[in-house]
Order: C-alpha cells, then structure tokens, then sequence
C-alpha cells in the first residue's frame, strides 16, 4: 500500500471514531428523550447542546475545507445552539442526520485521491485538508467524550 493510500485509510478510522474511543453511534443509541436537554450538575451542557455544538462545528469545518466562498461564524455564539431549549424529537434526529451526512461528506473530501491533503486551503492561512480531517476527528473526539460524561451523570450510560 502506498503511503498516500495508507494516510486516507488511517484518516478515514480517525474520523468514524472507535478503536480507543466510544463511536458517535454508541454514545447517542436510545439516549433517554426525557435527558436530552438536562444540564448535569457541574457541567456546563446537556447532550442536546452538545450535539448540536458537533454537528454545527463539524459542518463549519468541512464549509471551510471545500468552499472557497467560506464565511467564517462568529465565535462562540454562532457554535452552540441559539436556544438551548428548543429541543424536540424531530430535531434531535435531524441534528443526527446532519452530522452523519456532513461526517461522510468529510471522509469523500478526504478518501478523494484528487484531494491533495497537504495542498494550503487557498481561502485560508495555512490550513491544509489534512489538517482540517484531524481537527474534525479531535474535536468529535473531545466532545463525545463529554456526551457520555452528560449520561453518566445523568444515570444513562451502561
């Protein structure tokens, strides 16, 4: 296997999660509806915002690796829901849907041998694809991790 084929593949498990990590999947499977927008005491976020806090920072960093008219969000009030909240089934599964879909959009861009992963995004300033894919897999990653600390909290965690 050629090293450029092999950086893909690794970028590629990187970003489905597992391995040493919980997969996103696992972390929200029958997440109690009644918790979703419970704020665990001594945390600063329920499982819903935190959700949508992946699912807008994951769409946001992917809008920057393939757009060249990328607009850049205002930090941080643009990242995190508007009302924390507004939360009803329908949305809980579409914020899912999104962040699927987005995840897999992400991991077309990067498993693209067109992709030249070391190539500067020429909207930004220095930012490379490769980069961008590792950031994506780090803060998925991180606040994931923060979700099952929300359910275990919150008695939902097996």
């Amino acid at each position: 296997m050629n090293t450029d084929r092999s950086l893909r593949k690794h970028l590629l498990e990187l970003l489905d999660g597992g391995h040493a990590h919980a997969t996103f999947d696992k972390i929200i499977a029958d997440f109690p509806a009644e918790l979703r927008g419970e704020v665990p005491q001594g945390l600063p976020h329920s499982a819903w915002m935190l959700l949508e806090h992946l699912r807008i920072t994951q769409w946001d960093i992917l809008d920057f690796s393939r757009n060249p008219k990328y607009a850049e969000m205002k930090w941080p009030e643009n990242y995190w829901p508007k009302d924390p909240s507004l939360l009803s089934a329908a949305a809980w599964e579409q914020s899912i849907e999104s962040f699927h879909e987005d995840l897999e959009a992400m991991k077309k861009l990067v498993n693209d041998p067109k992709t030249d992963l070391f190539a500067k995004i020429p909207w930004g300033d220095g930012q490379t694809v490769l980069r961008e894919a590792m950031l994506v897999a780090h803060h998925n990653s991180h606040h994931l991790g923060q979700l099952i600390d929300v359910r275990r909290l919150l008695g939902a965690w097996k």
